[in-house]
């Protein structure tokens, strides 16, 4: 395993935005954490009321976002566009090129949002946007995004699965097919994986065929299946 801990991410601080960094990003470099397979950012991001990201150019990534808490305004090129509420999903593949916008759909309250990105499959696609609400789920977890689009999942152009763990106790044994690795990130709570604690912006990544995963108190998980 390997163990990224919150308090040793990178940082970036711009008075409206406060941004913590799981693998090398901007100005933020780690040899340690550049990448998990194609799972190439997790950056957890805060933006103060009336804050954003002005239009800015994306090429050959897939983008998503999900909303912890606050409400995050998105626009783009291809037309698209809308505000994401907590638990809500976007995707976005900027493929061969999208022109991107977000900001906080508040002007005096904080969004806290994630932004993740992983390499497509190819190159040169037709950019595409997504989003779903994913706060109906039944059971310990639910399949948020994919590379097929299975269970009501949003889809990616990559052979990757984010499932979504959320609630205040359950503890499983999560399989790995061969060939494959993990990556899991503690979003709210505190979890334990294969013995390690872990607490809220901790990640851990992993190889191992089956690994147990378990939490006893309000939490919320991403767990990232990668080739």
């Amino acid at each position: 395993m390997i163990l990224g801990r919150s308090d040793e991410r990178g940082r970036s601080e711009y008075g409206w935005l406060h941004s913590q960094h799981t693998f090398s990003f901007g100005s933020y470099y780690d040899p340690t954490f550049t990448s998990w397979g194609p799972l190439r950012v997790i950056n957890e991001d805060v933006v103060e009321g009336g804050g954003g990201f002005d239009t800015h150019p994306h090429r050959d990534m897939e983008i998503i976002s999900y909303v912890v808490e606050g409400s995050l305004a998105h626009k783009d090129s291809t037309g698209s566009g809308g505000v994401l509420g907590p638990g809500e999903v976007q995707v976005m593949t900027a493929g061969r090129g999208i022109l991107h916008s977000e900001f906080n759909g508040s002007p005096t309250e904080r969004v806290h949002f994630l932004q993740i990105w992983v390499t497509p499959r190819e190159k040169g696609l037709s950019p595409r946007h997504e989003q779903r609400n994913f706060n109906g789920g039944t059971g310990p977890h639910t399949l948020i995004v994919s590379g097929d689009g299975r269970e009501g999942s949003l889809q990616i152009a990559q052979d990757v699965s984010i499932y979504l763990y959320r609630g205040d106790e359950s503890s499983v044994q999560f399989r790995l097919a061969e060939g494959r690795r993990g990556w899991l990130q503690v979003i709210k709570g505190a979890a334990t994986v294969a013995g390690q604690g872990l607490v809220a912006g901790d990640g851990v990544g992993f190889q191992e065929d089956s690994i147990e995963i378990s939490y006893k108190e309000p939490s919320e998980l991403l767990l990232f299946d990668l080739p």
